[in-house]
């Protein structure tokens, strides 16, 4: 118990103290980088002042990585240079079992990063997102170009050019209905198509009808039975894209099955989903990493542990760029994507520890 209570003194205060540190170097950074804008815009002190405020959280959930990774770097490394591990190691207690408080910690810290992202910094993200873009005047459109919807259970596929919300029309219309089986039944092809309350349902204008009749097409008069069930609303077609990144995981999952019913890609966005769950694991690999290159160096601990931190942080996430790429293109599974390098860095920690002073 003794001995938990000294590793802890000596790594909390350097952890909040690094934690804060980076924290603050992000807000500013965003600060500066929009500064201009707010200047241009005259945009109110108090209003930056809450969009900082609302993107603190976020600061500290990239920072957390980074301030832990520091913080057990430097207290390891301050005790192997004032040879205080090596009055442990002497009374026979091992660098693993010394550590193991820390690897407990950075374990659980670990699963309170996953909870604060999905409750905490999502919201507040996206409140900053919602308030800088109002105060700066930047509008979303939700017009869209190029759709594709699946609609009835797949029996009705609605493909259009081009969605203008204003108007709430379709243009270059192409609908096809399909029997329960799925087989083809009746194309409708319609210059363009307007949104009428009154009816809830699109109205075609130049509207040509092909039916199926198991065998070619035959061009027909429009089915009204057939007009009555494009009733999918307007809301559907708009520009509706959802950042993974910025919603919580139940919004995510949600968002993914809409992709996946559709028959739209959804790799990239599958990916992102499983690094909500793989990224906080960071918090653990990079304990063990330090655990693992402890003992490299007695002088200049200070700048060693900032640049090892920095170097396998840097490492990491590159790892975890291109495996998210390599997923994005179908090259591996989005599962891997997001995991691989969660697997990689703990075998390398493995190994790093196993040849490391004990």
């Amino acid at each position: 118990m003794t001995l938990i209570k000294y590793i802890f003194k000596k790594f909390l205060p350097v952890f909040f103290g690094a934690l804060i540190f980076f924290s603050m170097v992000l807000v500013l950074v965003d600060l500066l980088m929009n500064l201009w804008q707010f200047i241009q815009n005259e945009v109110a002190v108090k209003d930056v002042g809450r969009i900082m405020l609302y993107y603190i959280p976020k600061t500290l959930w990239y920072s957390v990585p980074l301030a832990i990774l520091f913080a057990s770097s430097f207290t390891l490394s301050n005790l192997y240079a004032g040879n205080e591990l090596e009055a442990l190691f002497s009374c026979g207690v091992s660098l693993f079992r010394f550590t193991l408080p820390m690897l407990i910690f950075s374990f659980a810290m670990s699963f309170a990063l996953f909870f604060f992202e999905n409750r905490i910094v999502v919201p507040t993200y996206s409140k900053k997102v919602t308030l800088q873009n109002t105060v700066l005047g930047v509008e979303k459109s939700l017009n869209n170009d190029r759709i594709v919807i699946l609609s009835d259970q797949g029996r009705i596929i609605y493909k259009a050019n081009e969605y203008l919300d204003k108007q709430k029309r379709l243009y270059d219309l192409t609908l096809v209905f399909r029997n329960d089986d799925k087989s083809l039944k009746a194309v409708i092809f319609a210059q363009n198509a307007s949104w009428s309350e009154e009816e809830a349902r699109w109205i075609l204008t130049r509207a040509e009808q092909f039916t199926h009749d198991g065998k070619t097409l035959t061009k027909t008069q429009c089915d009204e039975e057939l007009l009555s069930r494009i009733d999918e609303p307007y809301e559907t077609f708009r520009n509706n894209t959802v950042s993974i990144e910025e919603v919580n995981t139940t919004e995510a999952r949600t968002y993914i099955n809409h992709l996946q019913r559709a028959g739209l890609p959804h790799d990239e966005e599958l990916s992102v989903y499983y690094k909500k769950f793989s990224f906080p694991f960071i918090v653990f690999i990079v304990v063990f990493l330090s655990i693992g290159l402890t003992g490299k160096t007695k002088k200049n601990v200070l700048l060693v542990s900032l640049a090892s931190s920095i170097s396998a942080a840097v490492l990491f996430y590159v790892t975890q760029m291109v495996t998210m790429l390599l997923a994005k293109f179908g090259y591996i599974t989005a599962f891997s994507g997001a995991w691989i390098p969660v697997i990689l860095f703990t075998i390398l920690s493995i190994i790093l520890l196993r040849f490391s002073r004990t």
